[in-house]
């Protein structure tokens, strides 16, 4: 079972995501390796929103692999290499997950593998 909460004592969240999930029980633990806008082809897509959809597709493509949903969500790391793109990113992971709210950490970071990636976004989900 995953609780996602936000302690009295802690300060609130900055927007949709939970300061912690407790996963109690015995569950089957999924680590999705950083997904960027790349499509299953091995083609890159140029812009932020593009490449956000995408990563996300990939992640949920993952958790679909492993017979998970976004539902089992603990854990969520983003990368974006320009600050600017801090608010499209929160609008589609939002959209993307439907009001979901896993624990996350999104940082600002100065480049990714490819100077064409905008985004990288891993994972860690738990199921029964």
């Amino acid at each position: 079972m995953i609780e996602l909460f936000n302690p009295p004592n802690v300060s609130p969240p900055f927007s949709r995501y939970s300061q912690g999930a407790l996963v109690t029980g015995n569950p089957r633990w999924l680590h999705v390796s950083g997904q960027v806008g790349v499509r299953p082809d091995g083609g890159s897509l140029s812009g932020i929103e593009a490449q956000l959809h995408q990563a996300w597709d990939n992640v949920l493509g993952v958790l679909a692999g492993a017979g998970m949903t976004a539902d089992h969500l603990v854990k969520v790391n983003v990368f974006l290499t320009r600050a600017q793109d801090v608010s499209i990113y929160r609008e589609i992971r939002d959209q993307r997950l439907e009001g979901r709210a896993p624990a996350s950490t999104l940082l600002v970071v100065a480049g990714l593998a490819r100077p064409e990636l905008l985004v990288e976004i891993e994972a860690v989900a738990a199921a029964p």
